[in-house]
């Protein structure tokens, strides 16, 4: 029996990587498309290139995505890639349209046109509930994106569905904020359990590393656990009929709570004084500022109530979270602090931009 062929677009992201891990898990035949970019960063799939088939494509080019489409004719389809990042969206939201809500148009209609056959999935995203009409917020929740990355989700969301009806094999996970260890530097979450490894390994006091500055610390989310979201994204596809499914935890914790329980986590206890800008976190036991608020982390407009029901993926596809917030806090903070500690012991200590 042949094995099974998918293909997927941002393989190099943490959603890809994790997701490329479980399908030669399955025995599939995985191809991944990456950029033509030199810049493209392929550290999170540095383990996986003897197992894997990388290929060169641009989900702003069409012909180049013809060209990977035709010439690995996948069973399954994830289209991962996408202007990821929330806040740079607002000041690049041409590109933001281009790349997330037109690149994923582009894909779908070549799909229909050369390979009809073909089982897709479309990363969708709770940002597109932006302004939430209601908590918690399931698959028949209007939208109301308030951010250019949450309308170009919902342009690529609406066009999946569209073609869903037109015949195609298309489904929808509309994943709630999903972390790990492999979470870029720019997310809010792994750029709070980075300073934490810092400040507890000392770089902070002196000097060598920066005070964690963020934006709205009252912003809530639904954080859960980015491996286990990979495998609803696979049971979506395994379905006799295509449908959107919201995949979360259906608990929400504020940024704030985030702070706390990673510097818990390292035995440091954190007092907050203060409120809006003037909000500061100090180390109880030494008196220290460890964490501060800065007009500059915060959107334009935020989305502050985000928390979702995964009611049907359980019933349906037979999928729940099983990491509670504390445990993912856990995770991330400890691997951080090993690699902190490489960075001393190495005498290379990375300057993150926070």
């Amino acid at each position: 029996m042949a094995l099974r062929r998918a293909l997927i677009t941002g393989i190099t992201g943490q959603d890809g990587s994790y997701l490329a891990e479980f399908l030669l898990e399955k025995g599939y035949e995985v191809h991944g498309m990456v950029r033509r970019s030199s810049s493209e960063r392929m550290e999170r799939i540095e383990h996986l290139k003897k197992h894997i088939t990388l290929i060169k494509g641009e989900l702003t080019d069409v012909l180049s995505l013809f060209e990977v489409v035709s010439q690995v004719r996948p069973d399954e389809l994830y289209n991962l890639g996408a202007m990821s990042f929330v806040r740079d969206s607002f000041y690049q939201p041409a590109y933001t349209v281009e790349v997330t809500g037109m690149g994923a148009v582009n894909l779908l209609e070549i799909c229909k046109r050369i390979l009809p056959d073909v089982r897709f999935y479309q990363a969708s995203s709770s940002e597109m509930f932006g302004q939430v009409r209601e908590v918690p917020q399931k698959e028949t929740t209007p939208f109301q994106p308030s951010s250019p990355y949450g309308y170009a989700k919902l342009l690529a969301h609406l066009h999946t569905i569209q073609c869903r009806r037109e015949g195609l094999f298309a489904a929808c996970g509309i994943l709630f904020n999903h972390e790990s260890p492999r979470r870029g530097y720019e997310f809010v979450t792994h750029k709070i359990t980075d300073a934490v490894a810092r400040t507890k390994l000392g770089l902070v006091e002196d000097g060598r590393g920066k005070v964690l500055t963020l934006g709205n610390l009252d912003s809530k989310r639904d954080w859960g656990y980015a491996p286990e979201y990979v495998e609803g994204m696979w049971l979506m596809l395994q379905q006799d009929e295509p449908d959107d499914y919201v995949l979360a935890t259906n608990r929400q914790t504020t940024v704030r709570e985030f702070v706390r329980l990673a510097f818990e986590h390292v035995g440091i206890s954190i007092e907050f004084q203060g409120a809006g800008i003037e909000e500061k976190g100090y180390d109880r036991a030494t008196g220290r500022l460890i964490c501060q608020v800065s007009p500059e982390h915060f959107r334009p407009v935020d989305v502050v109530n985000l928390r979702g029901d995964y009611s049907k993926a359980e019933e349906r596809i037979g999928w729940e979270p099983k990491t509670d917030i504390r445990s993912l806090v856990q995770i991330m903070v400890d691997h951080d602090l090993d690699c902190v500690e490489q960075e001393m012991a190495s005498g290379q200590i990375k300057r993150i931009n926070n």
